[in-house]
């Protein structure tokens, strides 16, 4: 992330909220008060958005001044104080439910994230998000899963190439699309990692005759097939397993030997940890 989305980012989120402004606290608070809030934690999870958070509210007031209690990537449980802040009263509240939901959903995916990554603990196999993600919002729930211990797969569709099913369907197949993808990067001299998504056993044969690709994506595998096709690539390719991995299944899977498994689901159908950002007499 650099400031300059940060700065487009606080700038639309506000715009949404504030319109012409902030009526009710212009209506009963006089402008230039002080005072102090926190952050209190109410329901157990994993915290995350607190430096993401500091940054936020200092762009929106450079005059507030925060006090960290908590790391991000933390146990928290009810009842718990992450920071306290103290400032202008006025800007406190025109920040309130921007860090509220962004603190709120990140700490729900980190939480997710963090009971993925403790299924699979002993084994070789890393926890992927995707680009299931809320628009606008992907670096945050992208970050969010880094700080529950997982890791990011490709941002967007610019930083790594995925062959999915619909691109192996209209090129014309597997060994079509891998050609063609092999000639676009040389056009385009880009360092550019290729992955292809198989959807069967025979898939993955079709995929190692052609070569010249980094990853093999195992989508909506069985257990059993998984554990073919890994014995099949014998290391020679990274392998992904993808599709209707929850969490009851996931260490079966990753015990079949897959160096990656993306779950969806660690950004979409998320559960915020409930959170309030309360006044300090």
């Amino acid at each position: 992330m650099n400031n300059n989305f940060l700065d487009n980012f606080i700038s639309s989120a506000l715009k949404e909220d504030i319109g012409d402004g902030d009526h009710t606290s212009l209506a009963c608070i006089p402008p230039d008060t002080t005072g102090k809030a926190q952050l209190l934690i109410k329901e157990d999870g994993i915290l995350a958005g607190i430096d993401l958070t500091r940054e936020i509210l200092l762009k929106i007031d450079p005059g507030i001044h925060f006090y960290k209690f908590i790391e991000d990537g933390t146990p928290v449980k009810e009842g718990d104080t992450a920071f306290q802040i103290t400032g202008s009263v006025h800007s406190i509240l025109k920040s309130e439910r921007l860090i509220l939901n962004i603190l709120q959903r990140m700490s729900g995916i980190a939480t997710r994230t963090r009971a993925y990554v403790d299924r699979l603990k002993g084994l070789k196999t890393r926890v992927l998000d995707t680009r299931k993600t809320t628009p606008c919002f992907r670096f945050f729930e992208k970050k969010a899963v880094v700080i529950g211990g997982g890791e990011n797969h490709r941002m967007g569709l610019f930083d790594m190439i995925i062959i999915k099913d619909n691109h192996i369907d209209f090129a014309g197949g597997i060994e079509k699309a891998i050609l063609n993808t092999q000639q676009y990067v040389s056009k385009i001299k880009k360092d550019i990692k290729i992955e292809i998504e198989a959807r069967s056993i025979d898939s993955v044969r079709e995929i190692l005759a052609v070569g010249g690709v980094d990853r093999i994506m195992l989508d909506n595998f069985t257990i059993e097939n998984t554990r073919e096709a890994v014995e099949l690539i014998a290391g020679r390719i990274e392998t992904e397993s993808s599709g209707g991995i929850i969490l009851e299944n996931i260490r079966a899977y990753a015990e079949c030997g897959v160096d990656y498994i993306s779950v969806g689901t660690l950004t979409h159908h998320i559960k915020s940890i409930n959170m309030s950002l309360k006044a300090i007499y």
